[in-house]
């Protein structure tokens, strides 16, 4: 869901606080190797923190990313749960039968990629759900129609939270909460203070980098075409079939950890059984906890504890698993049981980063690298590029803190009074709050350290830190795309819709432009096609 509510602390380190996020993040983005870039930004953290060894501190700041966050404390039970489903619907032989299912009706790496994407889109209530949900069913049939796992990771993780900041969702119910605390620290009476509400619908046109995001994953998939180090990695599964790296390490490989599931008749039902419960149950716990007395039902989804939910539906989804695998006479309930603890260490990995993932984001807390960056941003803009430089600090922030609702819960009480005292209207305001989603959105696609982006990787088999290299060019196409089409609505006051029609031909001119370049150069097709067929 982006990251928790964070206790933001002024400081006096400066430019320091920039040092360990960014250290973590350049070391694991040239080593690859993300633990040990997370740990070792952590510790340097401490070293400025204390001004000594910071041994103690930088365990401190681990224990916390679970001891001081009951959210944190959900996530973690929530993967372990989701873990556990997985191997079970493995050992069930849900995924077999899902494969060959997919395998009949998705005969082509188009296909495949638009099913992936509108699924995406569908799943819009939560996104640790969505790349669960969509990464483990099309993960089979993309690795057989020679999809690398970099190209199915972008297109789970550029829908995933990009749909959820604009529908109603976890992250919409959050997002209320900030507006609220935004011009909470205005010098507005009450009274002139507008429904949250009404600015968040009012935000959504000037949420460009979501849309585009979203709008890009379609350019993508429907033509054929990449570009940037994504290229290559498409080149080298239609080669070579090699879906990941040779040298890759994936954040989840079920088949080399569980082995060959020992099933004559796999069931359609083995798989998507469990999905329905994980979802209609998350759905149904996620209204059951914001429900009140004479509430309505936005009332209702956003006033939802989705955490609690998630984990509700993931422990439903065991047990629906336990009781097909009872009913079919897959497994006994030994064996079960043993699925579930072998299910638990598919999750280790992304525990692992995700928990120093969070203890960075306590370091750039206490360091007060956010409030640092915004502050020095904010003293000296203008109305007509304020919202493209709230765009990129935001995005810096959730980039470095790992966190887009970290960033949200930095930037916006910063830039409603800015955007108030600079312009004195509430469609400005609601500008520069469409601009923080799309800025921590933007932040967590290129950061290593985002919780959403190591899901996404997870739940798709793929290599973090490839991941983040190939996404990286379209989410930084995306937001010099969005950041030009503000600043033109700034000089011009153009209705953001016609901008966003812009926006979409601009990208897929990009996209045409730059991966027949990047082909050029390398002397390869710009639509990759396997070289054999997958019917085998």
């Amino acid at each position: 869901m982006g990251g928790d509510r964070k206790r933001i602390h002024m400081s006096d380190f400066g430019a320091l606080s920039l040092v360990p996020p960014l250290l973590a993040i350049l070391l694991a983005i040239v080593t690859r190797k993300a633990v040990l870039s997370l740990f070792l930004g952590v510790w340097v953290g401490g070293v400025i923190y204390t001004g000594g060894l910071g041994v103690g501190q930088t365990f401190t700041w681990i224990a916390s990313a679970l001891g001081d966050s009951v959210f944190h404390a959900q996530v973690v039970i929530f993967l372990l749960l989701l873990g556990s489903a997985v191997a079970m619907i493995w050992r069930i032989g849900g995924s077999y039968a899902v494969r060959d299912w997919t395998m009949d009706h998705l005969d082509s790496q188009r296909k495949a990629g638009v099913v992936a994407w509108l699924l995406g889109i569908a799943m819009f209530f939560d996104d640790y759900a969505n790349t669960a949900i969509v990464g483990s069913s099309v993960k089979d049939v993309s690795d057989r129609l020679k999809i690398s796992r970099e190209k199915l990771s972008y297109i789970v993780d550029s829908t995933a939270a990009p749909v959820s900041t604009l529908g109603i969702s976890s992250w919409v119910a959050y997002q209320l909460t900030m507006i609220e605390e935004g011009y909470a620290a205005t010098d507005l009476a009450a009274s002139e203070i507008p429904d949250a509400f009404e600015v968040f619908l009012q935000s959504i046109p000037f949420n460009m980098y979501a849309i585009l995001a979203i709008v890009m994953v379609g350019i993508v998939v429907l033509s054929g075409r990449d570009y940037g180090e994504m290229l290559g990695a498409e080149h080298r599964a239609a080669t070579t079939g090699l879906v990941s790296r040779e040298e890759a390490r994936p954040m989840q490989d079920v088949a080399a950890e569980l082995g060959e599931p020992d099933v004559t008749n796999p069931r359609l039902r083995s798989f998507f059984l469990p999905i329905a419960v994980l979802i209609v149950v998350t759905l149904g716990s996620g209204l059951y906890t914001g429900y009140q007395p004479g509430a309505t039902l936005q009332e209702m989804f956003t006033g939802g504890d989705y955490a609690m939910a998630l984990i509700f539906g993931s422990f439903a989804m065991v047990v629906s698993t336990y009781l097909l695998a009872w009913f079919d006479g897959h497994l006994t309930l030994s064996e079960s049981v043993d699925a579930t603890i072998d299910g638990f260490s598919l999750m280790l990995t992304a525990v692992t980063i995700l928990v120093l993932a969070w203890s960075i984001g306590n370091v750039a807390n206490d360091l007060g690298t956010g409030t640092y960056v915004a502050g020095i941003a904010t003293q000296t803009l203008s109305p007509a590029v304020l919202p493209a430089v709230v765009l990129f600090v935001t995005g810096f922030v959730a980039f470095s803190m790992g966190s887009a609702w970290a960033a949200m819960s930095i930037m916006t009480p910063i830039v409603i009074p800015v955007a108030w005292e600079l312009a004195g209207t509430h469609t400005m305001v609601a500008v520069v709050v469409g601009m923080v989603f799309s800025g921590a959105i933007f932040g967590d696609h290129t950061s290593p350290i985002s919780d959403t982006t190591v899901l996404s990787a997870t739940f798709t088999g793929a290599d973090l830190i490839d991941h983040v290299r190939t996404q990286l060019y379209y989410a930084i196409t995306v937001a010099v795309v969005t950041a030009s089409l503000m600043v033109v609505w700034g000089v011009t006051r153009i209705s953001p819709l016609v901008l966003l029609v812009v926006g979409v031909v601009v990208l897929t001119g990009l996209v045409y432009a730059l991966s027949a370049l990047d082909a050029r150069r390398r002397s390869i097709d710009p639509v990759q096609t396997p070289a054999e067929s997958t019917d085998d």
